[in-house]
């Protein structure tokens, strides 16, 4: 089917109109101190892209750039700086050998990249295990942070399980992000780093005029840990607007798209995608009662959505690689078409709606090429 006849079709959806309703327990306000006393921290900037709401027809659109996080390009070291210092604490705290642990994990490359990171600023060693189709440099940044790196040739869910087999050696703990039943704190930890830049987006709407908070925050989605962390944010307030929450998928690996129309969690076979951070095959156990609950929408996206979208904010002074991306992907999916009035008033949208974007990673994080636009 061609570009254009696709575009005559209802894009791959999922709409729950109960979930503005549903609620749960806030993040630990501790993440936020940990993270801006760490050297380096600076909020990402939030940036108003006024074109873009004028094409699209709402108030306002506000993008989280991600591009430059603690030095790295993806949002990534919020969760593991976080988890990992929550993993030394108690190991300190149990009376276990100061020596120093291999932190192990799996990536599509950012994660990965984050874990490296702080493993070498904190004096311990990392083993990470990289499926295939993640960008030949994105595994050189990898091994540039003296990580060890093993590649699968299989898919994510595969180095997860190689991950996870690692990980059972002396001195060796799993640092992963995402969960399944029987390990579920760590990945708690990392979702509870992220919690910081949505602290962050509070705090710069506020400063941009918009202290009620946004009608809508588009999340790019693989396990789902970001969306937990979004979902956690703002479905535990008490009062105040709650805004609809949209998940953005790869088409190849629509995992919680799937997982939200059956309503159960449930594991898809993926395909190649240039969303590499996104190409996983089954939510997060720990994420999914949140997804499940508090997600207002889901929608799957095509690498070229992703691609047109990437060279759209790269026109505009955004930096975004094919994860980041999907966010406006995903917005612009939904907003126009076959159906786009309908998905519009579902998401309870209006010319004076304020809509964020979750960049989560720059172009750097996954150097695909940026399509024509």
């Amino acid at each position: 089917m061609s570009d254009n006849a696709s575009r005559r079709l209802p894009p791959p959806w999922s709409v729950r109109p109960r979930a503005r309703t549903w609620r749960c327990g806030p993040a630990p306000a501790e993440v936020r101190r940990f993270h801006a006393a760490l050297p380096g921290y600076l909020p990402t900037p939030l940036t108003e892209l006024p074109s873009l709401a004028s094409e699209l027809t709402v108030g306002r659109v506000l993008v989280k750039d991600e591009s430059c996080r603690l030095g790295l390009p993806a949002f990534k070291a919020l969760g593991a700086s976080w988890a990992v210092h929550r993993i030394l604490a108690e190991r300190a705290a149990s009376g276990a050998d100061a020596g120093p642990v291999v932190l192990v994990t799996a990536t599509d490359g950012n994660h990965g990249r984050a874990v490296a990171r702080t493993a070498r600023l904190l004096g311990q060693h990392a083993h990470v295990f990289v499926p295939r189709g993640v960008h030949p440099r994105a595994v050189a940044a990898i091994a540039v942070e003296r990580a060890r790196v093993t590649k699968v040739p299989g898919s994510y869910d595969e180095a997860v399980r190689r991950a996870a087999e690692a990980a059972a050696a002396p001195d060796a703990v799993l640092v992963q992000d995402t969960a399944w039943p029987g390990y579920e704190r760590i990945p708690g930890w990392i979702v509870e780093g992220y919690s910081t830049l949505c602290a962050e987006i509070d705090e710069q709407l506020a400063a941009a005029g918009a202290a009620e908070g946004p009608d809508l925050v588009c999340i790019p989605v693989g396990v789902g840990s970001l969306a937990q962390a979004v979902v956690t944010h703002y479905r535990s307030r008490p009062l105040g607007r709650a805004p609809a929450l949209l998940s953005v998928e790869p088409l190849a690996a629509a995992c919680v798209l799937e997982s939200l129309t059956r309503g159960e969690p449930v594991t898809v076979t993926g395909g190649d995608t240039t969303m590499a951070g996104l190409n996983c095959g089954t939510p997060s156990s720990v994420a999914w009662p949140h997804l499940h609950g508090g997600l207002d929408a889901a929608v799957a996206v095509s690498d070229a959505d992703s691609a047109r979208a990437a060279a759209r904010l790269a026109s505009l002074g955004v930096s975004s690689g094919p994860c980041g991306a999907a966010a406006l992907a995903g917005l612009h999916t939904v907003l126009t078409g076959a159906g786009g009035e309908e998905r519009r008033t579902a998401l309870g949208l209006d010319a004076t709606s304020v809509v964020v974007l979750l960049s989560t990673e720059g172009r750097s994080a996954n150097p695909h090429p940026v399509a024509d636009h």
